[in-house]
């Protein structure tokens, strides 16, 4: 056997290096511990906010009651049939993020993905319990297990689990009643559904969030690829001055001291990088754009007395021109261009569309569906007969009398089975199902032709809203 046949080939996987990004301030930094503050609170407090809607509606502002097949939002309630409101909302969202990432690149991974929060909360509580980057590298490095590194990572990860499940807790509670099922899960009397959920939720939270950090972003999530193909050479996006920063070394005074460039080499850029790389690389799939590497790099050019701005937001576009010395176009130059506007444009009326479609919809709904089997029967008079089945939807939070009539022709007359009256009582909140004759005199045009054009109404009596059907009445010669 040959030396080549007995070489083991190499490993094609790299063990994950654990990163421990270095605590920093600026704008940027304060700007993400507001957004975090603000999206945190709205996924914890949104579920315990509650809404009037009467007697026989659940008073939870948000409720996705999946039993009865609803959305409630405050004052607006989404029925089955009006998924279409949902959809418009999806489509906004999916032109927001191509608004967004078409005018400052992956600005959603970098501030408000749910994985980038959750992350920098762990990163926070992380901090809390072992230190800062240098603590935390000491303890990493620390072979022995003694009792204080057990100390600081039970302590580290049972905050970790108290998030994660918390995490996963609010999260069913916008399926439910929140306070009620508070008091199930507490007592053990809730669905095993919700115990479930719960537990998935927690587990991939305390392990997405604790221990895969980056590696879902690099790996698992899809986002940053689609992110690349929309972003454009006008998209701003954090990049490195190299033209201004090279060449690298320490100011120190000498002979070739001002052929130095302002970047010193101090790797504050990378030690406080949640992804773990080195910006002065370029563009790299691994970043987030979440701007931490800029606070870094103008708090040490302040230091050293050298302008802000060698690690910022830019785009490519610009950098032939600052090669070239001119001056850089603004942001908002960047921002409000043509295709940007093109989809605010459309973000826009898709909006209005929906907001019209909100306002325009009707207060009770009703369907119409002729019985065909058999078309028509002939009573004991000579009448025709003509059998629906007619769904009346009333959206209100209490009980509506309802009257079913007709137009088309004054010889056809209206029976509802089950009452002799023309009105009928419909549930609040839901569909109803009634069994509606249209009947036609023995010597009338409708009873000897083949059909007639009629058209069911309903009336809301209390409120005097209306609704309507078209449909057709089958005589004798159809």
């Amino acid at each position: 056997m040959s030396q080549t046949e007995n070489q083991t080939p190499p490993s094609l996987y790299a063990a994950r290096e654990p990163i421990f990004p270095k605590t920093v301030s600026g704008n940027f930094r304060t700007m993400k511990w507001v957004i975090m503050i603000v999206t945190l609170g709205i996924y914890y407090v949104t579920p315990w906010l509650r809404w009037d809607r009467g007697p026989q509606l659940p008073d939870q502002a948000v409720l996705v009651d999946l039993a009865n097949r609803r959305f409630f939002f405050f004052w607006i309630e989404i029925w089955p049939h009006e998924f279409y409101f949902v959809a418009g909302l999806l489509i906004m969202a999916g032109l927001g993020l191509f608004l967004f990432t078409s005018a400052l690149g992956r600005v959603w991974c970098g501030y408000a993905c749910p994985q980038t929060v959750w992350t920098g909360l762990f990163l926070l509580v992380e901090r809390w319990s072992e230190g800062d980057r240098n603590a935390q590298l000491r303890l990493h490095r620390q072979k022995k297990f003694d009792f204080r590194k057990l100390r600081l990572r039970a302590s580290k990860w049972s905050i970790w689990f108290l998030i994660a499940l918390a995490t996963g807790g609010a999260w069913v509670f916008y399926f439910t009643d929140a306070p009620t099922l508070l008091v199930d899960l507490v007592t053990g009397q809730a669905h095993p559904v919700a115990y479930t959920t719960m537990l998935l939720l927690t587990a991939t939270t305390f392990f997405f969030g604790g221990f895969a950090r980056e590696q879902i972003c690099i790996y698992a999530c899809p986002w940053p690829r689609i992110q690349a193909a929309m972003m454009d050479e006008d998209a701003l996006t954090i990049g490195y001055r190299d033209w201004r920063g090279e060449p690298r070394g320490k100011h120190r005074k000498g002979e070739n001291a001002d052929r130095l460039g302002d970047c010193i080499d101090c790797m504050a850029c990378v030690n406080v990088c949640p992804m773990g790389i080195d910006i002065r690389d370029g563009q790299q799939m691994e970043c987030i754009t979440c701007g931490l590497c800029i606070d870094a790099c103008d708090d040490i050019m302040e230091k050293i007395g050298k302008p802000r701005g060698l690690v910022d937001y830019l785009a490519l576009s610009d950098e032939p021109r600052e090669r070239a010395g001119e001056a850089a176009r603004t942001p908002w130059f960047h921002i409000f261009r043509v295709r940007t506007m093109m989809y605010t444009a459309l973000w826009s009326l898709v909006g209005i569309g929906l907001v019209f479609a909100l306002f325009i919809r009707p207060e009770i709904e009703m369907t119409v569906a002729p019985i065909r089997n058999p078309t028509f029967v002939t009573l004991s008079d000579g009448s025709i007969r003509n059998t629906y089945d007619v769904r009346l939807l009333n959206k209100h939070g209490e009980d509506r009398p309802f009257r079913v009539s007709i137009t088309g022709h004054p010889a056809l007359r209206v029976q509802l089975e089950g009452t002799p009256y023309e009105t009928v009582d419909v549930p609040a909140n839901e569909t109803f199902l009634q069994r509606v004759y249209v009947v036609g005199a023995p010597s009338s045009d409708p009873a000897r032709d083949e059909r007639t054009d009629i058209r069911f109404w309903v009336e809301d009596l209390t409120n005097g809203a209306r609704a309507y059907s078209d449909s057709i009445f089958n005589g004798r010669s159809n």
